[in-house]
């Protein structure tokens, strides 16, 4: 047994409050598992079984649950695209993977275009570090919507330069109900657990500007009721007004980016169960991006100026909200925290930015053993130096001391916490196969 004595502060991702934090007390891991969380008793007696940690100068949260996460992409310039259709991607992939973990503090996430089974079976297997992942493997979209990269120097006999078709993902790019419904059928045979769907244009894509359409109504209907005979959720990435209400009236349950979401759109997604996942920290980071094309960049600059009001309407309207990055520029990945600096930014409290990143995005992306400090979930923790409760940019300033995923630390700080390096990693994973 594990035992974090004393935690200064400990915040246990259970709810947007202040009821989910907790002050002096004790956490007790019984392997990956916390085991219970107690006041501290200065008297406890610790045998020879047990290892105990001094974490009275540490505020303690969950690990970091990241909802939009893309593994595969290093960037949006052409060479960055060109190296991700290489056989170099994998090597990329498992940088991507193990700095999300180590640097960035994410534990679990959703990749919503891009990773594929293999690459989730690798985190599982051990043979790669990183965040154990949910998977929705492609983005689908019609020809010229979001997810096709081809450019309007197109050769019709290549593939999307994003998320191309490989071994275990077959093409983001469909066109009609039917051809829609076999490629959720395709997707799901190769192990996804969501459906990621483009229903309006989007703000990085070379061809497709934002006030056109992408899908029609009868492709995300057929789309919404293939994935949910499959027992999938789906998430819509939607960025204007017809594209956000598209998504709500056709079945989708999580609205992504949501930067025109407006009153009338919040009380519809509020009536039919939708969440949100806002990406803020991307909307911010996009207007200062380099070697985009001017087309793109009027688009970011449009959805930019309106995103920090569309959160709010999401906030006022009870939402439920959760947190992803949408890693999609160079020195994002690693830096998975700054999207709860960014909702912060955009108007949530500091508690409740930090439940969209634990607890709340857990249960909802289907990890329902992880996102909270409590009896019988996984042990994924950090351990911070300051109150990052009510300042998370302190993250970015070097705050994170250890990461901690099933019970093992990352950074190899604290040495009485069981450490995982990527050699033991790679030994433990053949012995296991060797087993």
């Amino acid at each position: 047994m594990l035992i974090l004595r004393n935690v200064k502060k400990l915040y246990d991702g259970s709810a947007a409050d202040a009821s989910a934090v907790k002050e002096g007390v004790d956490v007790f891991i019984d392997g990956a598992t916390i085991h219970t969380v107690e006041p501290h008793d200065p008297e406890l007696s610790i045998g020879d079984a047990h290892t105990a940690v001094d974490a009275s100068r540490y505020t303690v949260t969950p690990g970091l649950v990241d909802c939009h996460g893309h593994v595969t992409v290093l960037g949006l310039a052409p060479d960055d695209m060109t190296v991700m259709n290489s056989q170099a991607a994998i090597l990329y992939v498992e940088r991507i993977l193990h700095t999300s973990l180590v640097d960035g503090g994410c534990t679990s996430m959703r990749d919503v275009g891009g990773a594929t089974h293999f690459m989730k079976r690798m985190v599982d297997d051990g043979v790669l570090i990183g965040p154990r992942l949910k998977i929705a493997i492609c983005m689908l979209s019609t020809t010229g919507g979001h997810a096709d990269f081809r450019g309007p120097d197109r050769c019709h006999a290549t593939v999307s330069k994003l998320w191309g078709e490989a071994p275990g993902r077959p093409s983001s790019i469909v066109d009609g109900p039917w051809e829609a419904r076999k490629r959720v059928r395709e997707i799901k045979a190769c192990g996804a657990d969501l459906i990621k769907i483009c229903s309006s244009p989007g703000v990085a894509s070379p061809s497709d500007a934002l006030e056109h359409r992408d899908f029609t109504a009868e492709e995300v209907e057929a789309i919404c009721d293939e994935a949910r005979s499959r027992g999938m959720k789906i998430a819509s990435h939607a960025h204007s007004k017809s594209g956000i209400e598209l998504a709500i009236r056709n079945g989708v349950t999580d609205i992504q980016h949501i930067s025109w979401m407006d009153e009338r759109l919040a009380e519809m997604a509020h009536e039919r169960g939708c969440t949100v996942t806002p990406t803020s920290w991307v909307l911010h980071e996009l207007p200062t991006a380099e070697g985009l094309s001017p087309f793109v960049m009027e688009k970011v600059k449009q959805a930019a100026e309106v995103h920090a009001e569309a959160v709010d309407h999401a906030r006022k309207n009870g939402l439920r909200i959760l947190a992803g990055t949408d890693p999609v520029l160079p020195g994002m990945h690693g830096r998975n925290y700054m999207e709860i600096v960014a909702l912060v930014r955009d108007g949530l409290d500091p508690l409740h930015a930090w439940h969209a990143m634990t607890g709340a995005a857990a249960d909802d992306i289907g990890q329902t053993d992880a996102g909270e400090l409590t009896a019988g979930k996984r042990a994924d923790l950090l351990l911070c130096e300051g109150d990052v409760l009510a300042d998370p940019g302190l993250m970015d300033k070097g705050a994170i001391v250890e990461v901690v995923k099933d019970g093992v630390g990352y950074r190899g700080v604290l040495y009485d916490i069981p450490q995982r390096t990527f050699r033991s990693g790679i030994e433990d994973a053949l012995a296991a196969k060797a087993r």
